[in-house]
């Protein structure tokens, strides 16, 4: 991009797909937010376990969100130097290549319909191998099972996809397609490594793996990676012709987002799952600990990667507690909740309501309170509820300390309930280590950002080195820090869920 037409440009464009909402956010060349839009969009759960999304309305509160945000803060379209996407991972999407229509709803990453599917191919022995190559565990969490699911039971699906007339991605290659009128059909490297057909070390769909699941090559999108022009908008969308110059998955665009760009790093972000990554450095680690190996991000051939930990209760529990009980109205309400005890009362809460990821993986894992007396209260099971999330974060934080055999000294935060100011002391507290919150909340917005305007000369690495500011650090209370007694009873419930709905 010349001086001149990067001097026209004032604005980057990211696209933030959450597992509840489409955020659409809007930054400067300062780098900071200048307006945000989000909408949420429903969920659907046609049975027990199954959780699923249209995604046309996915499509359509995305687009909603993106033409308000242009429209509120008065800009033209033209003066966007680039959009990046973030979003949801593992969530699975085929569609008709020529009706651009899905063939089925989105199944969403938290499903586990296809856990059975899974079990067999583990009793078959395919775990190890599966592990060598993507860095996963074998589970339902990931897409793979889930697209053999889709073809399996719409009509004609497998023909259909041999025949190259179905379309697969993840939500950011849904986003791709609908954006640029169905001319492109891309993912990056590192919604390909959340599929379990992504080989992390050759960079490449893994013939192997397609024949396990039965998928075939021509259903797949081309592979781009994290910072560079892959399309651009039709401009019958957005009024403009704006470069696609980033994707990535939500939470290595946070990692990225949170300038954790050396080895040892880590964050994490609370959205309705919790999610842990560890920048590791140019070579990968297969985790002895139930850990993944993720690819965090490729800019140029420069690959860098990350050891995760997935922990599938965050704040989904508590809107389970605000719809589900009834004890709040919103969800911010459950650190006043909370606070009207002075401690758990005996009330633990092992919030497994879609199983149990790092580091113990189990999809038959539920939900349960235990210690409940006459004299529970509402405010009990709020704050069981906090301590909950606040222990399975623990966990795997210190599964991540084994695995790569580095003492975490900080955590980086960021997710909505990462502003709930009691919730994060009670965090540092559990951790005995710092953690720290940025000035710019939405990090996986950020990240994408940060990825867009280096690949369209926005900015320069160091631009946004310099951007980046930490807003708040919560130091643990060292009469309170490491909290040995809650997490030895915390380890007995965990005990007690497990392979509960086998």
């Amino acid at each position: 991009m010349s001086e001149k037409m990067n001097g026209q440009k004032k604005y980057i464009l990211s696209l933030d797909l959450g597992s509840s909402a489409a955020g659409a956010v809007l930054f400067s060349r300062q780098g900071q937010v200048v307006k945000q839009v989000q909408k949420e969009y429903e969920k659907y759960y046609p049975q027990p376990g199954w959780i699923e999304v249209d995604p046309n309305e996915i499509w359509f509160t995305m687009l909603s969100a993106t033409e308000e945000l242009i429209g509120s803060a008065g800009i033209r379209a033209e003066e966007i130097a680039g959009i990046g996407i973030a979003s949801q991972r593992e969530t699975t999407v085929i569609w008709d290549r020529q009706s651009g229509e899905p063939v089925y709803n989105a199944i969403q990453w938290q499903d586990r319909r296809t856990s059975k599917l899974c079990d067999e191919f583990r009793y078959q022995g395919f775990t190890g191998m599966i592990r060598q190559k993507t860095g996963l565990i074998l589970d339902a969490y990931f897409s793979a099972s889930k697209i053999s699911w889709i073809l399996d039971h719409v009509k004609d699906g497998r023909i259909r996809a041999e025949q190259g007339r179905l379309a697969f991605g993840t939500i950011d290659a849904w986003l791709v397609w609908k954006l640029t009128a169905g001319k492109t059909h891309v993912t990056d490297v590192t919604n390909a490594s959340r599929t379990m057909l992504f080989n992390i070390h050759s960079l490449q769909w893994d013939e192997e793996l397609l024949r396990l699941f039965n998928i075939p090559h021509q259903l797949l999108p081309g592979i781009c990676s994290n910072s560079e022009i892959i399309a651009h908008t039709a401009p019958s969308i957005l009024e403009a012709a704006i470069p696609i110059a980033a994707m990535a998955g939500d939470q290595q665009a946070a990692l990225f987002g949170q300038m954790c760009l050396e080895p040892g790093m880590v964050k994490n972000t609370y959205g309705s799952g919790c999610f842990a990554l560890m920048n590791i450095g140019s070579k990968p680690i297969i985790s002895d600990q139930q850990l993944l190996t993720t690819i965090a991000w490729r800019i140029g051939d420069e690959v860098t990667y990350a050891l995760e930990g997935s922990v599938f209760g965050g704040s989904s529990v508590f809107r389970w507690i605000r719809d589900g009980l009834g004890l709040i109205e919103s969800t911010a309400e459950i650190e006043a909740l909370a606070q009207t005890e002075p401690d758990n009362g005996g009330v633990l809460f092992v919030p497994a309501l879609s199983g149990l990821g790092t580091p113990y993986w189990d999809p038959y894992a539920r939900g349960m309170i235990i210690g409940i007396t006459r004299g529970t209260t509402s405010g009990h099971i709020a704050r069981a509820a906090l301590e909950g999330v606040a222990l399975g974060i623990a966990d795997a934080l210190e599964a991540m300390e084994k695995d790569s055999g580095r003492a975490i000294t900080e955590l980086r935060v960021a997710g909505t309930s990462a502003t709930y100011e009691f919730f994060m002391q009670m965090q540092t507290n559990i951790l005995g280590y710092p953690v720290m919150r940025p000035s710019v909340m939405p990090a996986s917005a950020t990240g994408v950002a940060y990825l867009a305007g280096l690949a369209t000369g926005f900015w320069t690495l160091e631009e946004v080195k310099a951007q980046y500011t930490i807003a708040r650090v919560f130091e643990p209370d060292q009469a309170k820090a490491g909290q040995t007694a809650l997490r030895e009873k915390w380890r007995k419930a965990i005990a007690r869920v497990k392979n509960w709905d086998f």
